[in-house]
């Protein structure tokens, strides 16, 4: 069951991808911009700024949830997982959800930040343990 949230993490990054490419592409379309016009991530981001959102958010699930993901797998190789890591891995994975639609919808940055401050720390409660019980 531990590896449970992580495949949910992994499909929330997949979802973000397509709704990245969605916004991308029907932008393009809509302004008729030339796609060689963003070759580069800075003229990119120029051109696409009013829907920058999903890109971020997409970026971002490469950040902090790549320690989820070691963390996860080190429960399961060292055989820790137990019900209160489920928990909490669960916990995270709900609120990067949350965080996610709100970074891809209406970004409104203290929504944000409270969801993504809230999710790293149930994730540094989870390495501490993990730390404690494997020491």
């Amino acid at each position: 069951m531990i590896l449970m949230p992580l495949l949910a993490q992994g499909l929330l990054t997949i979802a973000v991808w397509f709704w990245m490419y969605w916004t991308r592409l029907r932008a393009i379309a809509r302004e008729g911009i030339d796609p060689q016009r963003a070759a580069t991530a800075v003229e990119a981001s120029q051109l696409l700024k009013p829907i920058a959102g999903p890109s971020d958010n997409f970026v971002n699930l490469f950040e902090v949830p790549v320690l989820f993901y070691v963390a996860g797998l080190m429960l399961y190789v060292t055989g820790l997982a137990d019900n209160l890591y489920l928990w909490l891995l669960w916990a995270f994975v709900v609120l990067r959800i949350i965080h996610s639609l709100i970074h891809c919808t209406y970004n409104r940055v203290t929504h944000r930040f409270a969801v993504y401050a809230l999710s790293t720390l149930l994730l540094w409660v989870v390495w501490f343990r993990m730390a404690f019980e494997l020491f």
